[in-house]
């Protein structure tokens, strides 16, 4: 298998697992746990898994340099700690379909961080693209709160959560080359578990008293979406071109829509459903037309 085939496959299997994610979360969210309860267990079981990674006889992991802590920090409470509390507690109100659509806008984001922050310009395809691309999450958006014209608390929680992907997966690529990537993720899901300990007080009783599915679900979350998934996503980055590996991500709100169906029985407003569709047609114009080369960084004295 070429190199850039197994990124491909390594990014299909990440975005099934992420795609199942949000069903799983409202499963437990049914089944006993509260949201600050069972973004604490899932983000203890991925720590524990990286630890037993980390010790496993032939597993070398190296110190992280003085230099990248503090980005390895920031990263890490950014694409983990908030972006799963802004997921977590957003699928209190927002059905998993939505959600996972939301969070399937996150291109959008990246392109404009692209912009901002890499030099990067987009020609006037790329720019008609964002706006058909927040045009879309806004219907979503919209559509979520299940009132014309009103905007769901929930809803703007999974959005802050899609920048804060975003700003993840764009700012660790430089991290590849000095970590692997099994490595890099551990260190971010051990920072990023930091912040959840403040939901401490009572997790125990939550534990005990949700039901079986949801403490299955709880578990699932925690050993693949939070763990297993964002290492094979990291290795696929690094092995493969970026902007093909991202594109996989169009397919992340279709899987999240039909498991939501399957497993819960939930199906997305037709105005959130037009919202995605139209979201994900952005998201194709500015990677696929939009983009042109990065423009050189100056140096300064």
């Amino acid at each position: 298998m070429s190199v850039n085939a197994k990124a491909m496959t390594l990014a299909l299997t990440t975005i099934l697992i992420w795609g199942s994610t949000f069903a799983a979360i409202r499963a437990s969210l049914h089944g006993g746990y509260t949201a600050g309860h069972l973004v604490l267990v899932r983000y203890l079981v991925a720590s524990a898994v990286f630890l037993l990674l980390a010790l496993w006889p032939g597993i070398r992991f190296r110190i992280p340099r003085k230099e990248d802590l503090l980005k390895i920090c920031l990263l890490g409470w950014t694409g983990i700690s908030l972006y799963h509390i802004g997921v977590t507690f957003g699928e209190k109100t927002v059905s998993a379909g939505t959600a996972g659509m939301l969070i399937g806008s996150a291109p959008i984001f990246t392109a404009l961080i692209a912009v901002l922050f890499l030099r990067e310009r987009l020609g006037l395809p790329g720019w008609l693209g964002l706006s058909v691309g927040f045009t879309g999450i806004i219907l979503i958006t919209v559509g979520s709160s299940g009132e014309a014209f009103a905007i769901s608390e929930g809803a703007l929680l999974v959005l802050m959560a899609a920048v804060a992907t975003s700003v993840f997966f764009v700012f660790q690529k430089p991290l590849f080359a000095r970590y692997r990537p099994l490595e890099l993720t551990a260190y971010f899901t051990w920072v990023g578990t930091l912040p959840f300990l403040f939901f401490s007080p009572g997790v125990w009783d939550s534990v005990a008293g949700a039901t079986l599915e949801a403490n299955l679900s709880a578990l699932y979350v925690g050993i693949f979406p939070a763990g297993v998934a964002y290492v094979t996503w990291a290795t696929a980055l690094s092995l493969g071109n970026a902007s093909s590996v991202s594109s996989t991500m169009y397919l992340e709100p279709v899987v999240a829509i039909f498991v939501a169906w399957m497993w819960l029985q939930e199906w997305p407003s037709t105005l959130s459903l037009i919202g995605g569709g139209v979201a994900i047609l952005g998201v194709v114009v500015v990677n696929g037309l939009g983009r042109k080369k990065e423009m050189p960084l100056r140096k300064t004295a």
